[in-house]
């Protein structure tokens, strides 16, 4: 198969999902933008903390993280709500979401109350969703998927099997041109020997270098935690420790695997927009998962493929999130949150090509509309990662 079929977007871009998005501007608005969205079948809401009392990069990474998750392809139309004093500008945001040709309005609290603000948002978010839901799906080509690849709740298991599977697809993605986003910056320190040589452009490998220099710095100025009396090192979680991992290295090493053999073409920051061109992105982001999962959403993923050995519902607010497991256990308990068990890698039971495949055939129909059993769930998480200190 060479196509899906999805929302072909007026940028050119391809969506998975036909989301109505009601972004709020601030945490203060959240609340009405949750219950706006509530209201409103076919409508999502990215609830978050940040917008306000923020200073410099980190200011102006949740202010580029709103703007590209509302301009990611799975989004049709967009409601802004803002408070009305809050440092990211609601009516900003609307006017850049309507500049790249998508449908978009505000309102504010403070103009009305939460009452009134909340009545004329649900008004508004039902006749964008009445619509978008004119907008038919389209056969198109799988160089417009991008893939974010995650791991989350890694154990024995995540570098045995679910990782290199998710390579596979990987693998296949870029054979048609397509792209993937690897992220998780902490997951990659150890293993950038193998992605240096997988870097052609001398920039890119500073940028990296940088990168990853950045949050090695951050790291050391802590001690190791001590979690259940036992110590835990600085990255690693106490589930990673029990899981059977030891070392940051260890960890790193089966984590980079989820980019397969694809060449890198670039390395982004947090919530940047990844270029046209096909290929490996690598982009800044912290380990903790739903932040890391917000930041390569923000970039343009559409589906996002999760992998975890101990489990984890986690979902996202636009994005679809496959997950992944190569523990068997695992896969019985938590059979409810996941979505693909690839352990017949570990029992010998299936080669890595095989499975590879098995999930690159749901990576489609995820894309052609199934739902994932995160989506099922309402599991709508979104997460800024917050840089800075606040005023």
């Amino acid at each position: 198969m060479e196509t899906f079929k999805g929302y072909l977007r007026s940028d050119g871009s391809a969506g998975v999902r036909n989301h109505v998005l009601v972004l709020p501007s601030v945490l203060c608005s959240a609340n009405v933008a949750r219950r706006i969205s509530s209201a409103v079948p076919g409508s999502v809401v990215a609830s978050h903390n940040q917008g306000c009392a923020q200073l410099g990069d980190d200011f102006k990474q949740t202010r580029r993280t709103l703007i590209n998750t509302a301009l990611n392809p799975n989004i049709a139309a967009v409601l802004v709500v803002g408070l009305g004093c809050e440092r990211v500008s609601p009516h900003e945001l609307r006017d850049i979401i309507q500049d790249h040709g998508k449908p978009a309005e505000v309102i504010m609290i403070q103009d009305y109350g939460t009452v009134e603000a909340i009545e004329r948002g649900i008004a508004i978010v039902k006749d964008m969703v009445k619509e978008v839901s004119r907008i038919e799906r389209k056969e198109l080509p799988l160089s417009s998927l991008i893939l974010g690849m995650e791991c989350g709740g890694s154990d024995f298991s995540s570098g045995l099997s679910a990782n290199p599977v998710v390579g596979q697809v990987a693998d296949i993605l870029a054979e048609k041109k397509g792209r993937v986003i690897l992220s998780e910056t902490t997951e990659l320190v150890g293993a950038e020997h193998l992605l240096f040589e997988r870097m052609s452009d001398e920039s890119m490998k500073q940028r990296f270098t940088k990168m990853l220099q950045r949050m090695i710095d951050e790291s050391l100025k802590n001690s190791r935690d001590v979690v259940d009396k036992e110590n835990v090192p600085n990255n690693i979680s106490p589930g990673n420790v029990r899981g059977g991992l030891t070392t940051l290295e260890e960890k790193s090493l089966g984590a980079m695997i989820k980019g397969g053999k694809v060449p890198i073409v670039g390395v982004k920051e947090y919530g940047e927009v990844v270029d046209a061109e096909p290929g490996l992105y690598l982009m800044d982001t912290p380990g903790y998962d739903v932040e890391s999962v917000t930041g390569m959403v923000a970039g343009g993923a559409t589906v996002v493929l999760f992998t975890t050995g101990q489990g984890t519902p986690t979902g996202h607010a636009i994005a679809p999130v496959i997950k992944i497991t190569g523990n068997r256990q695992t896969a019985k308990k938590m059979s409810d949150n996941i979505d693909f068990d690839c352990s017949t890698i570990i029992y010998g039971e299936e080669t890595l090509e095989e499975s590879g495949r098995k999930l690159f055939d749901l990576v489609l129909r995820i894309a052609n509309g199934e739902l994932t059993k995160a989506e099922v769930l309402g599991q709508d998480d979104y997460s800024i990662w917050n840089v800075g200190i606040k005023l």
